[in-house]
């Protein structure tokens, strides 16, 4: 049996994280909802218990319903008991990038105004490189704990309570309070952190049409994005279970499938194509993978169905909005998004929000029929929130183009981003990292084709007057300021960036310019940017 959230009861709770739990609990308390690459397995009595002891922990520090509490951790039995346990208490869950650091560290802890973190060992040190605004104490698990930047700090034996009871509430969690506040890429400025209720996390988790209540979902994407969250609260939904996986993985994807009985996963970007890539076995149908989420839908996506048989799906999904686009399965219309689903009103619009003609380039606005199935705003920006929700409608900042059949195909973004192995990357914060070199004058960050899939990021700078300037010691300079993903693959060096009348700067005609014969090549040159491992056994 799945829930069904009916708008028309105002005060339903059935979308409220707390009531689902408990439902299946009493329904179906055996039945597994969790499996952990360590082992460990959470039934759905399990799965509350954990939910009811850590919620009493973080009561017992303090945690009030209503208050934030950053989550800096990596995919684990601890990120999901936090985050389960701080919204048991109807309070809000704010997970961090695990690759944030210096001023994105800072823009993100002091804008989320949380008093209290919840670290992972390998982290909690970057805490003393920036001012924490309101943060005063954190619980450090996965490590030793050690003191930082005259925060209070306590072990991870802290979130172990004692008390089972469900802890009282000040009131009734309601299915329009703020679950969670998570973190953009940011686009024209710093990261935006967008608000999301239980109704829209609801609404985005339950949209995907072919889950069903025995499947097993790969969380496989990070729980501080929405397409780790949204699969975990689909599972919960339909009662089925999830099986969390710290990263995606080419060489071990198909065994972590086959040992953990995974029936469905999200595959982004370059992962679908570099599974492909893998030389082809007479295992690639022995598997339990009956469904794939495909996005985007590129020209693998039919040979992945051809060779491994499963069967493939698409949606487009922002963190701000809920699944407007649903594609039918194993759709033939490649670079299709979907079409509309029930409850969702899409248009294409141009720059005075008119409709534009069929097959014609228009920016994306979303409306809902169900209150409060989009992101209630973001913190702390109005003045964003206002721009984003103008004429009533939720701009996505994104263009597509719609056919004459109704589906509709990404285009292009209007904001200014880049996609890079899966990642949304904010040029405006490459640019400042870079800009913070003693050598740079001007910086521009542009997204350059990939010869995989998506794009790289490349900076383009003028320098400093009589400026010495080394390529790679730039990179050595970003590496413990940014994000690894962030870091620039080309350096071109120019004499001054092409600007308008009005000194913004031209970057169509540096990306119609691309990758030039002087510009350097960070791999080319034998340097590597690498994820940083955390949380894992080290030597």
């Amino acid at each position: 049996m799945a829930y069904h959230l009916d708008p028309r009861m105002p005060a339903a709770q059935q979308c409220v994280q707390r009531h689902m739990l408990e439902h299946w609990a009493k329904v179906q308390p055996a039945k597994v909802f969790a499996v952990f690459q360590d082992g460990e397995t959470w039934t759905y009595a399990d799965t509350l218990r954990e939910a009811i002891t850590t919620a009493n922990a973080l009561k017992s520090l303090g945690v009030r319903q209503g208050d934030r509490v950053l989550a800096w951790l990596p995919n684990s039995a601890d990120c999901l008991r936090v985050w389960f346990g701080l919204n048991f208490l109807g309070a809000v869950f704010v997970p961090v990038n695990l690759a944030y650091r210096g001023n994105l560290l800072r823009h993100a802890v002091q804008l989320s105004e949380a008093r209290l973190g919840i670290v992972h060992a390998d982290l909690h040190a970057r805490l003393g490189e920036v001012e924490l605004g309101q943060l005063a104490a954190i619980v450090v698990v996965g490590g030793q704990a050690t003191p930082v930047n005259g925060l209070k700090v306590h072990p991870a034996s802290t979130l172990q309570a004692s008390e089972t009871a469900p802890p009282t509430l000040e009131r009734e969690i309601a299915p329009w309070d703020t679950q969670s506040i998570i973190f953009t890429s940011g686009t024209t400025g710093p990261s935006k952190a967008v608000m999301s209720s239980y109704v829209h996390l609801y609404c985005m988790s339950k949209s995907a049409p072919f889950l069903r209540p025995d499947d097993r979902y790969m969380i496989n994407l990070p729980l501080f994005h929405s397409g780790g969250v949204m699969p975990v609260t689909a599972m919960l939904i339909h009662g089925g279970s999830i099986a969390m996986v710290d990263v995606f993985d080419t060489q071990t994807f198909w065994s972590t499938v086959r040992e953990m009985e995974i029936t469905t996963a999200i595959l982004l970007g370059v992962m679908g194509g570099l599974l492909l890539k893998r030389p082809a076995s007479q295992d690639d149908r022995n598997h339990t993978l009956r469904t794939c989420t495909y996005v985007p839908l590129n020209d693998t996506a039919p040979q992945f169905h051809e060779r491994f048989g499963t069967e493939i799906h698409t949606h487009f999904n922002m963190t701000e909005i809920s699944m407007p686009l649903v594609g039918d399965p194993n759709p033939s219309e490649l670079g299709s998004a979907g079409r509309p689903r029930a409850g969702v009103e899409v248009r294409l619009v141009d720059e005075n929000d008119c409709e534009v003609p069929v097959g014609a380039v228009g920016q994306m606005v979303v409306r809902t029929d169900c209150p409060w199935a989009l992101s209630h705003g973001y913190a702390g920006d109005p003045q964003a929130t206002a721009a984003a929700w103008r004429n009533g409608w939720f701009h996505t900042g994104d263009g597509f183009r719609k056919d004459a059949e109704g589906n509709f195909y990404f285009v292009d973004r209007l904001k200014d981003a880049i996609r890079r192995r899966g990642e949304n990357v904010s040029s405006f914060e490459v640019e400042s990292e870079v800009l913070a070199h003693p050598a740079v004058r001007e910086a521009a960050a542009i997204a350059v084709r990939s010869e995989i899939a998506e794009d790289e990021v490349m900076a383009v700078i003028a320098l400093k007057e009589d400026a010495h300037f080394d390529p790679a010691e730039l990179i050595e300079f970003l590496r413990p300021r940014m994000a690894h993903f962030m870091i620039p693959r080309y350096v071109r060096v120019v004499d001054g960036l092409p600007r308008t009348p009005t000194a913004k700067v031209q970057k169509i005609k540096l990306r119609e310019d691309g990758i030039t014969a002087d510009t350097w090549d960070r791999e080319a040159a034998g340097i590597q940017v690498k994820r940083e491992k955390i949380g894992r056994m080290k030597p």
